[in-house]
């Protein structure tokens, strides 16, 4: 029980910059007590008393501020980070190594009593403030939930979903992302995470490129046209695209990049 307490503790230690000591963590943070009050309300569910388990639980979201049903099964080294009002339903499934954050829900689509109605997390999955997940899917190892996104699909091991309904933007590796392994991204997102961006991003880079070529060309008619030539100068108008004036670089940064 002790050594999963320190595992628990360090955890909060490694993820949140905030965390100072290990007595502040074990005092002060109300994801770590919730964590150890479910587990007494998962093991009374388990062993028949059903009652008291809804009970410990009644009275750890008095306490934290964090609902989690005493069927949730939940791994080791699960950080609640802030974590007020997140919701984890009975059948839901958290894996090693996760963060959630405030605001989360990990809920069903159902009501039929004894079937699979909540989601599971695979290893190190990283859900961000404010995100639903939604059904009895599986959220693969690795993965990340972007803030406020509405998830009711599988997302694959490694991938980031962001969005309503959430997007699946697979893992540029095709492996799964560990945060054990590489730096941990707070909230679960970064600006390359995002696919409206890529996508501006994607049509400013083709329209300088468009507006590049385009010149080249009128550049060579001109020369073209010159006095050595037959060709007219009428060839080229006088509103002829001679030097770019597309602000690629001005609009990236507007866009975020």
């Amino acid at each position: 029980m002790f050594s999963r307490l320190r595992s628990d503790i360090q955890c909060i230690l490694d993820r949140d910059p905030a965390a100072r000591t290990a007595w502040e963590a074990l005092t002060c943070y109300p994801g770590l007590h919730a964590l150890v009050l479910h587990r007494r309300a998962h093991w009374c569910w388990n062993h028949g008393f059903k009652w008291l388990g809804r009970f410990i639980s009644h009275v750890s979201r008095w306490m934290t501020g964090i609902e989690i049903h005493p069927g949730a099964k939940i791994g080791e080294r699960v950080f609640f980070d802030h974590a007020m009002g997140v919701v984890v339903g009975e059948t839901a499934e958290i894996g090693d190594g996760c963060t959630i954050y405030q605001g989360v829900t990990l809920g069903g689509t159902s009501l039929y009593k004894g079937a699979k109605r909540h989601p599971t997390l695979g290893k190190d999955v990283v859900v961000s403030a404010g995100a639903k997940v939604l059904g009895g899917f599986v959220v693969g190892d690795g993965a990340k939930i972007g803030s406020n996104a509405v998830v009711i699909k599988p997302v694959p091991a490694g991938a980031t979903a962001v969005g309503i309904p959430a997007r699946i933007i697979p893992s540029k590796t095709g492996e799964s992302a560990d945060v054990t392994t590489t730096p941990f991204s707070a909230y679960g997102i970064t600006l390359e995470d995002d696919p409206l961006s890529q996508a501006m991003h994607g049509l400013i880079d083709n329209a300088a490129g468009q507006e590049h070529q385009i010149a080249l060309l009128w550049q060579a008619i001109e020369k073209l046209s010159g006095p050595q030539t037959a060709m007219s100068k009428d060839c080229v108008p006088k509103d002829a695209a001679l030097t770019e004036t597309f602000e690629a670089d001005k609009l990236n940064q507007l866009v975020g990049k």
